[in-house]
């Protein structure tokens, strides 16, 4: 049995493990030039990585806006040998989840065409047309956290 944490990149060796299955899903395996894959947002985002036995398997950064009230996911990654295992819903879950994302009342994110369903079954739901993104076909996604009801 495999043991795997979920956890926030709190040291550069973290950041450089999310890199690592960054370049790995999206540079090699997508052929996204890594001029657009890495960006200024990567220095105030929250990384979010997916740890396995073996290593670095997963990770997300969050960018929050609106003064904490929406969240945007972007650059969700599994590496490939560790796809179909119900790790990226796990990371999804894991984020909105997070302490900081308490005051989030919108998670938002692009995603590519063809993890529609993915994210679907998780509640996002997609809006706008479809647009390029590193030459990938992209919708934009968004997922309103339910309002609690007021106490009685």
């Amino acid at each position: 049995m495999c043991s795997i944490t979920l956890r926030t990149v709190e040291t550069v060796q973290d950041r450089d493990s999310c890199f690592a299955v960054r370049a790995a899903v999206f540079i090699d395996e997508q052929h996204v030039p890594p001029e657009l894959e890495y960006d200024s947002d990567d220095d105030t985002a929250l990384h979010v990585l997916v740890l396995a036995d073996s290593g670095p398997v997963g990770t997300a950064r969050v960018l929050f806006k609106d003064g904490g009230m929406t969240a945007k996911i972007g650059r969700v990654a599994i590496d490939a040998a560790w796809r179909g295992r119900g790790l990226g819903r796990r990371l999804m879950r894991a984020i909105e989840d997070l302490p900081a994302c308490r005051g989030v009342a919108c998670f938002m994110l692009d995603a590519q065409t063809q993890a529609l369903p993915f994210y679907e079954s998780l509640g996002y739901v997609a809006y706008g047309e479809e647009f390029p993104d590193a030459g990938i076909p992209h919708r934009a996604m968004r997922k309103r956290r339910p309002v609690a009801d007021p106490a009685p």
